[in-house]
């Protein structure tokens, strides 16, 4: 059977996140395996309206699968959002052969591989970001490698707080989805885990769990606070104040984005890519792949976009149980 498309194209949008380079690498090589050209497409949809493309060939995409971040750049397009600028990059795409492309990005950038599949691109997205916030997948490229490195910062937070006595605010990445605040907060011991979905402001609540435990005998409090609530350094100098306890906050910030993937980065990203290929070969378009109850899928991008997701209660559930 006659392939769909001849030539595939690749970029990563938004947010890097640990991983992308494995799924770059997995698109280009199962892409040539089954005899298309691949195109590379730098700085997500600014470049592609700037016409940043290049051939990949196998050796492109070599000694990447380790590497943090993403080779082909990302960049924020405020002109992609317009019809017009989907109109131009989709005439991009077809002046340059692309008649398949591959996004890999979070949900905004979904959205406009949706826009690109409504004017005659194939296109297929992969869910790269490290927030874990798309809701048809159970898995998101980045999330695994964000919360261990920082589980990793947190437990060397911890040895400090506890050496000195102190309450530690610890604010972790995800806008405004809690789940890296709350697998953290399970994982490091926290005694207190602040999530966007859950939080009710009730700040008075938490300085008296403070002030209870250390009661209780307990020399330190370590505090997991959602980017999505934010504000840590001036919540640590509200509960110094209200408990008498040296309280100190850590954004942890960007540093959660780098770093070498993790090895279930690095696979899961690849058998995404390379199904992400697969999908293009079988006449697919307007689709996303993710994974759930331990397959991979792949769903119309309208239907994933249109999908809610929330914390799971079992784990605030057990969170709220292991923090006591």
């Amino acid at each position: 059977m006659a392939n769909a498309v001849n030539t595939i194209g690749v970029l990563t949008s938004g947010g890097d996140a640990p991983g992308m380079n494995a799924a770059i690498r997995a698109v280009v090589r199962t892409a040539l395996a089954k005899g298309l050209k691949v195109k590379g497409i730098k700085r997500g949809y600014a470049g592609l309206l700037k016409e940043e493309i290049v051939d990949m060939d196998a050796m492109s995409v070599s000694d990447i699968v380790q590497r943090g971040g993403t080779i082909l750049y990302t960049a924020r397009c405020e002109e992609f959002r317009t019809p017009e600028g989907q109109q131009l990059g989709a005439e991009i795409c077809k002046k340059h052969g692309i008649d398949g492309l591959v996004v890999i990005g979070g949900d905004g950038s979904w959205n406009g591989a949706e826009k690109l599949a409504n004017l005659g691109i194939n296109t297929i997205g992969l869910p790269g970001t490290i927030d874990l916030d798309i809701a048809c997948t159970d898995y998101t490229i980045g999330f695994d490698t964000a919360v261990n490195t920082a589980m990793e910062a947190i437990d060397k937070i911890r040895d400090t707080s506890a050496s000195h006595e102190r309450c530690s605010i610890i604010e972790v990445m995800g806008r405004s989805a809690g789940y890296i605040a709350l697998w953290c907060g399970i994982a490091s011991g926290a005694e207190d885990i602040l999530l966007p979905e859950r939080y009710d402001g009730n700040e008075q609540a938490m300085i008296n769990r403070i002030i209870e435990h250390r009661k209780r005998g307990k020399n330190h409090h370590i505090i997991i606070n959602a980017e999505g609530i934010g504000h840590s350094t001036s919540m640590a100098k509200r509960v110094e104040a209200a408990t008498g306890i040296e309280t100190r906050a850590t954004v942890l910030g960007h540093l959660q984005r780098g770093g070498s993937p993790t090895c279930k980065d690095r696979v899961y990203a690849s058998i995404m890519g390379a199904r992400a290929v697969e999908l293009l070969c079988e006449g697919k378009t307007n689709r996303v792949v993710g994974y759930r109850n331990g397959d991979y899928v792949d769903y119309d991008i309208n239907e994933a976009l249109a999908m809610k997701k929330d914390i799971p209660e079992e784990q605030y559930t057990v969170s709220k149980y292991l923090s006591r």
